[in-house]
């Protein structure tokens, strides 16, 4: 039962997410870490705020201290980001977080990252789950956590403050100084929140957060920054004049901004944000890698400033391996993940956020004029979304009308071509697309489409639950 996804594994807590399928999964880890001869580089864990997630973390690291791998636990709750930070740092062969991201508060899952801190693929993940297939529960080894502190198998860290400073060190800091922004923060009962302001408030930023502390049920809300979460972030940025308001997922690697109006930016959009200011305001150069459930947009700005655009699968392994291939400026999806080239090459929410309150600080335009000047050069393009969950024996039926049939609804746009590298896309001729994809952390049919309009994409949206019976 234990595979992974496109996020890792994630699993019901109490069905599939147990101690002894923790513990299964880091047997398997050690004993690749081992046939690879790579355990002198150590490992890195550390975890989130989710119900059992520390209690994971202690004995993902016993195991790994009895199969004589050095385990560096870091031992506060940090966001992912921060573990893929260290272990690139370290230059570790692996490293893990306990987490289930932004999914349900029922969930829990384990990300595994392998050298330079990039989530693991799929070759990765497909030698842990043959290992698992044919491991025992008597194969897995186990020593106490305290003795393994003792015998210095594992040793405690807090890598923070180097995380931050590598931020500070990023941006910057000066024109953040200059602007004297009001910032407002949603970690949304997450991790994100001691990094984010100590950054912000080295930047003399006055900062506001909502939504702290620890809540294992998150609120009652699923613990991802969207427009249907984030609506007490939205009112308050409005009413009280913030200049940007930021929403962080569960373990902050995505992110989910407010303009200064109150309006949920879409995560598409931070992505012409950031890329669109990186070329033009700073000058810099490179190619963008998107996923295919991203906007085209980012392919004209590429094109209007002499670079290329690259779409690869769902999964951020994917783009940061595209991004490490052609040394590309930006890569990031429109789910709210995204990095920059010489940071981490990973998704990473606290950095993207205080890139994102630089570049309000150096041009000194709100987040609304920079996207109408955006608009403004390239189009509009807008991106509606569904999610359809599904009985499980539906499942094959799906799949098979998608995959096999590669039936589709008769469209009153003209199609250009389809494309099945990942899901189903169809390309318009007008520019315009749509895709239906399964879900690769959760048990849901992902429909997206981008046209001209709103009302064009809703109706695409619409027209394909319709045709699938959804």
């Amino acid at each position: 039962m234990i595979q992974f996804g496109t996020g890792g594994w994630r699993a019901f807590i109490g069905e599939e997410f147990t101690k002894d399928n923790v513990c299964l999964v880091a047997q398997a880890l050690s004993n690749i870490i081992n046939d690879e001869k790579v355990a002198e580089h150590g490992f890195i864990i550390g975890y989130d705020r989710r119900f059992l997630s520390n209690k994971a973390a202690c004995w993902f690291s016993e195991v790994l201290a009895a199969n004589s791998i050095k385990v560096s636990f870091i031992d506060k709750f940090v966001p992912t980001p921060i573990v893929m930070f260290e272990a690139k740092e370290r230059n570790c062969a692996y490293s893990a977080c306990i987490t289930a991201s932004h999914n349900p508060a029922d969930y829990n899952g384990i990300k595994i990252f392998i050298e330079g801190g990039r989530d693991a693929d799929e070759v990765i993940t497909q030698k842990i789950e043959q290992q698992i297939a044919v491991l025992k529960s008597e194969h897995v080894k186990h020593v106490d956590f305290e003795q393994a502190i003792d015998d210095k198998l594992i040793e405690i860290i807090n890598p923070m403050n180097n995380f931050v400073d590598s931020i500070i060190n990023f941006i910057d800091i000066d024109a953040i100084k200059k602007a004297n922004l009001r910032v407002l923060i949603d970690p949304m009962f997450g991790v994100a929140k001691n990094a984010l302001q100590t950054v912000l408030i080295n930047g003399r930023c006055e900062v506001d957060v909502i939504n702290d502390g620890k809540n294992p049920d998150f609120g009652g809300l699923m613990p991802s920054p969207n427009a249907a979460t984030l609506y007490r972030l939205m009112h308050l940025v409005a009413q009280e004049g913030y200049d940007i308001g930021i929403g962080t997922d569960g373990d902050a690697d995505r992110l989910g901004i407010i303009d200064e109006k109150g309006n949920f930016i879409h995560p598409n959009e931070v992505l012409l944000l950031l890329y669109y200011y990186l070329l033009e305001y700073k000058g810099w150069k490179g190619s963008v890698v998107r996923n295919i459930a991203t906007t085209h947009i980012l392919d004209k700005i590429a094109a209007d400033h002499g670079e290329k655009s690259f779409e690869v699968p769902v999964g951020f392994k994917h783009i940061s391996s595209q991004m490490e291939a052609d040394d590309s400026l930006i890569g990031g999806e429109s789910s709210g993940g995204l990095t920059i080239r010489g940071h981490i090459k990973g998704k990473d929410g606290v950095f993207a956020s205080s890139l994102l309150v630089e570049m309000i600080s150096v041009t000194g335009k709100k987040l609304s004029e920079m996207l109408d000047e955006i608009y403004g050069k390239y189009g509009f393009a807008y991106t509606a979304e569904g999610d359809c969950t599904f009985r499980p024996a539906a499942r094959q039926a799906l799949y098979d009308r998608i995959y096999i049939n590669k039936e589709l609804p008769d469209f009153e746009w003209e199609i250009e071509r389809v494309s099945y590298a990942d899901g189903a896309k169809v390309y318009f001729k007008n520019g315009g697309w749509a895709l239906a994809r399964f879900s690769g952390t959760e048990p849901l049919l992902r429909l997206f489409a981008e046209m001209e309009n709103r009302e064009q994409s809703e109706k695409v949206v619409r027209q394909l639950k319709t045709f699938l019976n959804l």
